[in-house]
């Protein structure tokens, strides 16, 4: 399975939804960075994504988007593919 890394908060309600999604599609592991306890990684989060809200998800390095590309993703039933990437 490919890897999973999220940027993330601890109190954002559309990274939860994320994590449930990837959690049902059987990703194990989700390598979260939570910009709101480490702020220079929302630097860096801005910097890479060329966006400031969370989540910002990579499926196997590649970046995906936030919740609402990851749904998508899932309605066009292509996130089984991402995932079982790498």
């Amino acid at each position: 399975m490919a890897t999973v890394m999220m940027y993330s908060t601890g109190v954002c309600p559309f990274c939860q939804m994320a994590e449930r999604l990837l959690r049902a599609k059987g990703v194990a592991a989700i390598d979260k960075v939570r910009v709101d306890l480490e702020p220079e990684r929302r630097a860096e989060m801005i910097e890479k994504t060329g966006r400031r809200t969370v989540p910002q998800i990579y499926i196997g390095g590649a970046h995906v988007g936030g919740y609402e590309e990851l749904a998508a993703l899932e309605h066009a039933g292509r996130l089984d593919e991402l995932l079982r990437a790498e």
